[in-house]
C-alpha cells in the first residue's frame, strides 16, 4: 500500500523534460516582434482605457490615478519579465501551464492550465457584453429594447436580464478570423490596434489643448483627494488593466525567432500600454473635475462637456476597436492552450488536432469559441467577473516560482563541449532536473547552479554538507508559506483574523524575517548563466515580489469569489483524475516495453543520441508525436 501510494504521488509530480528548445513545430511560425508586441498591445489596451480611468479617478483616486497606474505598471512588469524569460527559453505555446509543467509537475500545470481557461472564458464573454452594451447605448438601448420585447425579460438568478445574442455573434465571429491562421488574426489585430492607438493619440493631443490646470487644485480636492489609501486601493484595480501581456508567451511557439521576440514583445508593449493609461488619465482629469466624470464613459463625456461632442465619437470608434483587440486576444491564447494541454495527453486528444493549411488547433477555437458566445448569451457576468482577478493572479504566482525554481537547476553542456565526447551509460532523462553529464567534461561542484558559492563555503559549510538541491529547495518552500503570511498579515490581519496588535508585529517580525531569510539562502547558491537567452536580473528578488504583490492581490478578492474558484478547481480535478493523469504523455513514457530515443541537443546545433531498451516487447508504445524531440522506435 506504501509503495502504491508512493507511486501515485510521483505521478502528480512529474514534470515535462526541458528540452534545448526546438523550432520544430505542427504551427505555423510567421509572427514577428511587430506582431507579437500589437498582439500584446491590443490585449492591454482594451475597454479599461475608456471605462477603468473614470472610474478609478472619480471613486479611488482622484487625479492620482496617474501614480496609480504608474505602480500598476511596475508591478506587472516584475510578472512579465518572469513570462519573458520562459517565452524566450521555452518557446512552445502554453504559457503558464508549461511553464509549470517543466518546473513544478503534472498536477500543479494541469490545475494552472485549468485555471487560465476559466481566466480566458469569462474574460472573452465579460469583453463580449461590454463590446455590446456599448454599441447598444450609442444607439439608445435599442437593440436591449427590441430584445426584451420579442425575448423577454427573465429572473432567474446567475442568468442575464435578457439574451445577449450581439455578444455571442461577435465572438462566433472573432473565432471565425482566427481559425483562418495566424496571419489573418495578426493582421486584423494590426488594422484594429492601429486604429486604437491613433484614436488615443487624438485624445491625448485635444486634450492636452483643453486642459485645465486647475483641475488638479486645491479648490476641486487636490491631486491625492483620497490620500495615500486611496492611491493603493486605485493600484490594485489598476493591475488588471495591464493583464492580457501573456498572450505573447502563449504565442511563442508560433514566433520566427522567439528567443529574442517574446522578451522584447512583452517589455515594449507593456511600456505602451502603460503610457497610453498614464496619459490618457492624466488628459481627462486635467480637462474635466475628477468628481464631474461619468464612471461608464469619463473620455466620451469629457469631451461632451467641453462641448466637443464630435470627438465623443471617435472616442467611442476607438472603444470598439479596443475591444475587438482585446477579444482577439483571448480567442487567440484560449485555444492554444487547450492545443498545448490535449498535446501532452492532459485533456481530450480532439482538442491537438491542427489544420494541415491554416495550422491552427481549429477544433479548440471553434469548440470553445462557441462555448465562450454561450457564456455571454445566456449569464450574468457580474458576479462572475472576479474570477479574472484570482485566475490571472494564480498564474502569476506560479510563474514566478517556476522562474526560481529553474534558475537553480543544472543547465545542458554548454556550447563548448564536444559533440564527439563519449558517452556514460545509458540512462533515462525523465526531467529537467535529472543532471546532463558528459565524459570528459570536468566542472567544479562550484561553478554547476544549485551548488553553494565558493566564497561562501568557509561561512555557511552547514549548507554545503546538505544533499544537493535540498538547501534551494526548502528555501523555496518557505519563501512561498513566509510570504503568503506577511501578506495574510498586512491585508487581512485586522479584518478577518482579529489579531491583536501585538500578535500582528510578532507575525510581521516572523514572517518577514523568514521570507528574507529564505531570499539570502537562495542567494548563497550559484545560479543558470545562459548569454544567449534573455534572463530577468536580480533572481530571486524580483521573483519573490511579485509572488508577494500577488498573493496581497488575491487575498483583497471575496470569500464567495474563492468559493466559486474550489468549485471550478474540483471540477478539473476531476477531469485531471478521470482522463489526464492515465493519458498524460508523461504516464505513456514510463509504461514498460518501450524503447525511448532521445535527442539531447547542444546549443551548438550538433546531437547527441542515447537509447533506452525496453525489456518488454513494445507494443504499448505511444504514437509517435511530431515535432518532440523524444520519439518512440522499435528495439
Amino acid at each position: 500500500m506504501a509503495s502504491r501510494l508512493a507511486r501515485f504521488c510521483q505521478k502528480l509530480k512529474r514534470r515535462k523534460p526541458l528540452e534545448e528548445a526546438t523550432m520544430e513545430t505542427l504551427l505555423q511560425r510567421c509572427l514577428s516582434t511587430l506582431d507579437l508586441t500589437m498582439l500584446g498591445v491590443g490585449a492591454m489596451v482594451g475597454s479599461g482605457l475608456y471605462v477603468l480611468t473614470g472610474t478609478v479617478a472619480k471613486e479611488i483616486s482622484g487625479p492620482a490615478v496617474i501614480v496609480s497606474f504608474g505602480v500598476a505598471a511596475v508591478v506587472s512588469l516584475m510578472a512579465a519579465l518572469c513570462y519573458a524569460e520562459f517565452g524566450a527559453r521555452v518557446p512552445r505555446t502554453g504559457s503558464a501551464y508549461l511553464f509549470t509543467y517543466v518546473s513544478m509537475g503534472e498536477l500543479w500545470a494541469f490545475l494552472i492550465g485549468w485555471d487560465l481557461v476559466l481566466e480566458y472564458l469569462i474574460g472573452g464573454a465579460a469583453v463580449a457584453r461590454a463590446w455590446s452594451g456599448y454599441l447598444d447605448a450609442m444607439f439608445n438601448h435599442r437593440i436591449r429594447n427590441f430584445t426584451e420585447v420579442h425575448v423577454g425579460v427573465w429572473q432567474v438568478p446567475f442568468l442575464a436580464g435578457y439574451p445577449d445574442f450581439l455578444a455571442a455573434g461577435i465572438l462566433l465571429l472573432v473565432s471565425i478570423f482566427v481559425s483562418c491562421g495566424a496571419r489573418v488574426s495578426s493582421w486584423l489585430n494590426h488594422t484594429l490596434s492601429a486604429i486604437n492607438m491613433t484614436v488615443i493619440l487624438f485624445t491625448i493631443i485635444l486634450g492636452f489643448i483643453l486642459a485645465r490646470p486647475q483641475n488638479w487644485g486645491k479648490q476641486e480636492g487636490g491631486f491625492a483627494p483620497f490620500g495615500f489609501s486611496g492611491i493603493l486601493a486605485g493600484t490594485a484595480t489598476c493591475f488588471y488593466a495591464f493583464v492580457g501581456f501573456d498572450v505573447i508567451a502563449a504565442s511563442s511557439e508560433e514566433a520566427r525567432n522567439p528567443k529574442r521576440a517574446v522578451p522584447v514583445a512583452i517589455t515594449v508593449s507593456l511600456g505602451l500600454a502603460a503610457s497610453a493609461y498614464i496619459l490618457v488619465s492624466t488628459v481627462v482629469t486635467l480637462m474635466v473635475p475628477w468628481h464631474h466624470l461619468a464612471p461608464d464613459s469619463a473620455l466620451a463625456d469629457a469631451f461632451y462637456e467641453r462641448g466637443y461632442g464630435w470627438a465623443g465619437y471617435i472616442v467611442a470608434i476607438g472603444s470598439i476597436c479596443s475591444m475587438n483587440t482585446v477579444l482577439l486576444g483571448i480567442l487567440f491564447s484560449l485555444p492554444r492552450i487547450i492545443y498545448a494541454m490535449a498535446t501532452d495527453g492532459l485533456f481530450f486528444q480532439a482538442f491537438a488536432y491542427v489544420h494541415p493549411r491554416t495550422q491552427v488547433p481549429v477544433v479548440g477555437i471553434m469548440v470553445f469559441g462557441a462555448l465562450t458566445a454561450f457564456v455571454a448569451l445566456l449569464l450574468d457576468l457580474e458576479a462572475l467577473v472576479q474570477f479574472l482577478s484570482i485566475g490571472t493572479l494564480l498564474a502569476y504566482t506560479f510563474v514566478a516560482i517556476s522562474v526560481i525554481v529553474l534558475r537553480f537547476q543544472k543547465a545542458p553542456a554548454s556550447s563548448s563541449t564536444s559533440p564527439e565526447s563519449s558517452v556514460p551509460a545509458a540512462k533515462e532523462y525523465n526531467s529537467f532536473s535529472d543532471h546532463i553529464e558528459l565524459v570528459g567534461t570536468e566542472q567544479g561542484p562550484a561553478s554547476e547552479p544549485g551548488q553553494l558559492r565558493p566564497a561562501l563555503r568557509p561561512y555557511l559549510g552547514c549548507l554545503d554538507r546538505c544533499c544537493p538541491g535540498t538547501a534551494v529547495a526548502w528555501a523555496i518552500g518557505v519563501l512561498v508559506v513566509s510570504g503568503a503570511i506577511l501578506a495574510c498579515t498586512l491585508t487581512i490581519g485586522n479584518s478577518v483574523l482579529k489579531l491583536p496588535h501585538w500578535g500582528s508585529v510578532l507575525l510581521l517580525l516572523l514572517s518577514g524575517g523568514m521570507f528574507l531569510l529564505s531570499l539570502i539562502v537562495l542567494g548563497a547558491y550559484q545560479q543558470q548563466r545562459q548569454q544567449d537567452i534573455f534572463q530577468i536580473p536580480m533572481v530571486p528578488l524580483i521573483p519573490a515580489v511579485s509572488i508577494f504583490l500577488n498573493i496581497c492581490l488575491m487575498l483583497k478578492l471575496s470569500i464567495l469569489t474563492w468559493l466559486r474558484f474550489f468549485i471550478w478547481l474540483v471540477i478539473g480535478l476531476t477531469v485531471y483524475f478521470g482522463y489526464g493523469m492515465r493519458h498524460s504523455k508523461e504516464n505513456q513514457r514510463e509504461l514498460p516495453g518501450l524503447t525511448i530515443t532521445r535527442y539531447v541537443v547542444f546549443p551548438s546545433g550538433s546531437s547527441l543520441e542515447e537509447t533506452v531498451q525496453a525489456v518488454q516487447p513494445p507494443s504499448q508504445a505511444p504514437a509517435q508525436e511530431s515535432g518532440h524531440l523524444e520519439q518512440p522506435s522499435s528495439p
